[in-house]
């Protein structure tokens, strides 16, 4: 399958996957700083940004398929690979099959929910999609204030704030119009379960990276990650939600090139060499409650008159 992809840079070559209802674009606040060092490659997913859906089911098993058959296409088996969210479950669904990537990087991996989690899971992000859709019209408004951000993504961010405006609308716009959103959400949730790779059969550097505040995947489901996946290495961001490119770019890049680069490192070499500002928006707290509020309030009716006049 003939993948959208951009290319920056040169040098080694370096794949990014982006999540559920994400592009290429969810990558912009890092490209640049690797492509400095490397050539990097970030694909659309079937059905995401301009790639087209796959004819038949849409899976973790079809889409680790499909990237195969596009790296096989362009002669890159054994790059090494990033992945996020989704996109961090698929490097790692394609690091246990073996001989496709070198070495990877999962930021923060779907599918190691279990019991309650799942439907958690499921429906605060069916809802926060569906909300997203609704509030459309007014989205590059809400987006280009730290105040719509802060009562927007507080499940994707810890310092929703402080994330870039043009960064926040276009993830909002491909959250909003993924075809195959649906179908992936239920077959995350609620499809395959992630296959375990035994420990000593991963021989590339693998490195499972989870933010200290994320609300999508919880940070306790790390251990199910590393039981599964017991040649990987754990790292923890902090002051970090769910999206550790967007939360704290820089050390997401420090840590990037030094496990592709195949460098030794501690913890302490890539951690922030201070705290990040935590200043959140002008508006009082009551007012950011308010506003989160009034959105929901505003979405649900949008909803509920698009039901309506269907």
């Amino acid at each position: 399958m003939d993948l959208h992809y951009v290319r920056q840079g040169s040098g080694r070559p370096l794949l990014l996957v982006h999540g559920i209802g994400g592009s290429w674009r969810s990558w912009n606040t890092i490209m640049g700083p690797l492509a400095a060092e490397r050539e990097v490659l970030a694909v659309d997913l079937p059905g995401h940004g301009a790639s087209p859906a796959l004819a038949g089911e849409n899976s973790i098993g079809t889409f680790a398929d499909a990237l195969t058959a596009f790296l096989t296409e362009h002669d890159l088996l054994g790059i090494d690979a990033v992945g996020s969210s989704m996109g961090a479950r698929l490097v790692l669904e394609l690091a246990r099959r073996g001989g496709v990537l070198g070495a990877v990087v999962s930021l923060d991996p779907g599918g190691f929910w279990q019991g309650w989690q799942i439907p958690v899971f499921y429906h605060s992000v069916a809802v926060s999609q569906k909300l997203v859709t609704a509030l459309q019209p007014v989205m590059p408004a809400l987006m280009h204030s730290a105040v719509g951000r802060t009562a927007l993504l507080p499940q994707f961010s810890a310092r929703p704030w402080a994330l870039d405006a043009q960064q926040s609308t276009d993830e909002m716009y491909t959250l909003a119009h993924t075809p195959v959103f649906g179908e992936m959400l239920d077959q995350l949730a609620h499809g395959e379960v992630q296959k375990p790779a035994p420990r000593g059969s991963i021989t590339e550097p693998l490195l499972i990276g989870w933010g200290r505040q994320d609300r999508v995947c919880l940070p306790s489901q790390s251990e199910l990650a590393l039981i599964k996946f017991p040649d990987a290495r754990l790292y923890w961001f902090e002051h970090c939600g769910h999206f550790p490119q967007w939360d704290q770019p820089a050390e997401t890049v420090r840590l990037i090139l030094a496990v592709t680069g195949r460098r030794a490192f501690t913890d302490a070499d890539l951690a922030p060499r201070k705290k990040p500002a935590s200043t959140a928006p002008t508006a009082p707290r009551t007012a950011v409650i308010g506003a989160g509020l009034a959105l929901l309030a505003g979405g649900i009716w949008l909803l509920a008159h698009r039901k309506k006049s269907a």
